[in-house]
């Protein structure tokens, strides 16, 4: 893209997936491209003239390049075959723009895997082993497979038969039974992307009211705010709303740093790292008579709160703030984003997954030191405050040793254990040892600690290296999975609100009050779908002293790490048996 840019250019690019469009339709999302060609959504026979209409308005906009991408079995609606050399002839001879064709062929095969392909294989062959000795000779053969955060056991047959009902409809031109056949989440991926990707919103009804809906970034900047906040403020527009964005979290709307958003104002940011509203980790606690006023002058009807801990916290003081307050008896949400994945309420925070790819990349950097150096130990620390998810996670998708975490804790008799293992490691020919240790893991048994206990012990067998990583985790620009995940999430939050404030508000004078608990919620990734819970309930499950939830699904992973590192421990199942084929989560 930023060829396309320097140079004013269009690009045709065709992606591979045969006469499934999932990779051409994802990859739109994710690069906020200008038109995208599927089969499972043929465009019209009269394309061309389609095309040339967005691609013209697009430069009219203000935009420098045109992304286009075509997948390899794209169709139009008579079925007749649409490739990449067709789509920039018609560019060239039309608008008789620059236009450059690029096939990625095999290369979209990828190199090394990410951290999130490493740790489904790690978590779907626990699995299947597991599925095998469960197995009878009478039992159904089934699909190992991963429905929203939560691995489950698919009938086989069913799998294949509802394939096979996919290319009956294409073949049939029932388009729509074709999309919605592909799962849920296809058919919000594809939702979603018709309508962000137009260049302006549609006409509203001059009398139909118009709602002041806000949106906050809080905390530590993470991959994913900045498409939360594109994909909210275009959805906002798009239903005839005033969208408000909050520069510098609490401290910038108090000092009157709010922006009145529009369509074109967050072009481009879906790629992007970091926040371009600025963010900040202040509470709202000291200075709540300052937020409460400036949502009385700006009269917002509903407030996105985009962040890690800080976000939740927030919603959560506002909330209870409202007695107070009348000017904050409006609707709330909470995304989590994070790099810590310390949020209640949700499996996955948007963020996670950008850090885990830095620090797997990183640590893969580290390995191969460790291959030419025979006979070292290396100890690596993350961040993630008291939350363990990092280390972990990292630790096992990057095939590390051991982990040391807050939330289960060790002792110098585990370290020593450690100490043994290494020993007898080196002994069978692994001339490495990688531990991961999250930051506040333990106050006494710092990483200088453990290094010095290593140093001593293993004098004459191995020698020991430190690696603090430090903010080069929060990494660059957001991993598709972050910002997809962000899009659709910032989608969702949106219909949300104005649900609520329609529930809310009174017709006739225009007041909100929203008081009950439903209409402060998070929207966060729970087993097989995303769902919203009340702040306040999830109040009663948050250790808020060390800032993490009571509970943390992915802690039933620490035994498949020893397990894989040769230690000793016990794994257990954590597949559903799905008895019927419901396609993906939303």
């Amino acid at each position: 893209m930023s060829t396309a840019q320097s140079h004013q250019r269009t690009f045709v690019i065709e992606v591979m997936g045969r006469h499934c469009g999932y990779l051409a339709l994802v990859a739109a999302l994710a690069s906020e491209a200008d038109f995208c060609f599927i089969p499972e959504w043929p465009v019209p026979t009269d394309w061309p003239t389609v095309l040339c209409q967005k691609l013209r308005m697009m430069r009219e906009a203000g935009s420098r390049l045109n992304i286009v991408i075509v997948a390899e079995g794209a169709l139009d609606r008579e079925g007749k075959c649409i490739t990449a050399e067709s789509v920039r002839a018609v560019v060239k001879e039309t608008l008789h723009y620059d236009t450059r064709v690029t096939v990625l062929g095999h290369v979209q095969r990828g190199g090394s895997p990410s951290a999130f392909d490493r740790l489904l294989g790690c978590r779907m062959g626990a699995e299947a082993v597991l599925a095998l000795m469960e197995m009878t000779p009478q039992s159904e053969p089934c699909v190992v497979s991963i429905d929203g955060n939560v691995i489950v056991r698919v009938p086989l047959m069913q799998c294949v038969q509802r394939t096979q009902a996919v290319k009956k409809a294409m073949d049939e031109r029932d388009w729509e039974t074709a999309v919605k056949l592909r799962g849920r989440s296809f058919q919000r991926n594809l939702e979603t992307y018709r309508l962000l990707t137009k260049v302006e919103p549609k006409k509203v009804d001059p009398n139909v009211p118009v709602y002041n809906v806000a949106i906050i970034n809080v905390g530590a900047p993470a991959g994913g705010m900045n498409a939360v906040v594109r994909s909210y403020v275009r959805m906002a527009l798009y239903h005839g709303c005033k969208v408000y964005g909050i520069k510098n979290s609490f401290e910038g709307l108090c000092r009157g740093e709010v922006q009145d958003m529009a369509w074109g104002d967050v072009c481009n940011w879906v790629m992007y790292g970091g926040s371009f509203l600025g963010t900040q980790k202040q509470l709202p606690e000291k200075i709540m008579d300052k937020v409460a006023d400036a949502f009385e002058k700006y009269n917002f009807h509903g407030l996105l709160l985009v962040g890690g801990f800080e976000a939740f916290h927030s919603c959560l003081l506002l909330s209870r703030a409202r007695d107070k307050y009348p000017s904050l008896r409006i609707p709330m949400c909470v995304i989590p984003c994070t790099i810590s994945n310390n949020v209640p309420g949700t499996s996955l925070s948007l963020g996670s997954d950008t850090a885990v790819n830095e620090i797997c990349e990183m640590i893969d950097k580290i390995k191969l030191s460790a291959t030419g150096t025979k006979r070292r130990v290396f100890i690596v620390e993350t961040m993630g405050g008291f939350c363990g998810y990092l280390a972990t996670i990292s630790a096992l998708a990057s095939g590390a040793d051991n982990a040391y975490i807050f939330e289960e804790q060790f002792k110098v008799s585990d370290i020593m254990d450690d100490v043994k293992v290494i020993s007898r490691k080196m002994r069978t020919g692994v001339q490495r040892y990688l531990i991961v240790r999250n930051e506040c893991a333990n106050k006494n048994y710092t990483t200088e600690f453990v290094n010095q206990l290593f140093a001593e012990e293993g004098k004459g067998a191995f020698s020991t290296r430190t690696n603090v990583l430090g903010h080069a985790q929060q990494g660059g620009n957001p991993t598709p999975f972050d910002r997809n995940m962000g899009t659709k999430l910032a989608a969702r939050a949106l219909e949300f609100i104005i649900s609520q404030i329609l529930k809310y508000i009174d017709p006739k004078t225009g007041v909100l009050n929203a008081v009950s608990p439903d209409s402060a919620t998070l929207l966060g990734l729970m087993g097989r779908r995303t769902v919203f819970t009340p702040v306040e309930e999830l109040s009663l499950e948050t250790d808020f002293e060390h800032r993490v939830p009571k509970h943390q699904w992915w802690m039933k992973m620490r035994p498949l790490l020893r397990i894989l590192a040769k230690h000793d421990s016990t794994y257990q199942a954590e597949a559903m048996v799905v008895p019927e084929v419901e396609g993906e989560s939303a």
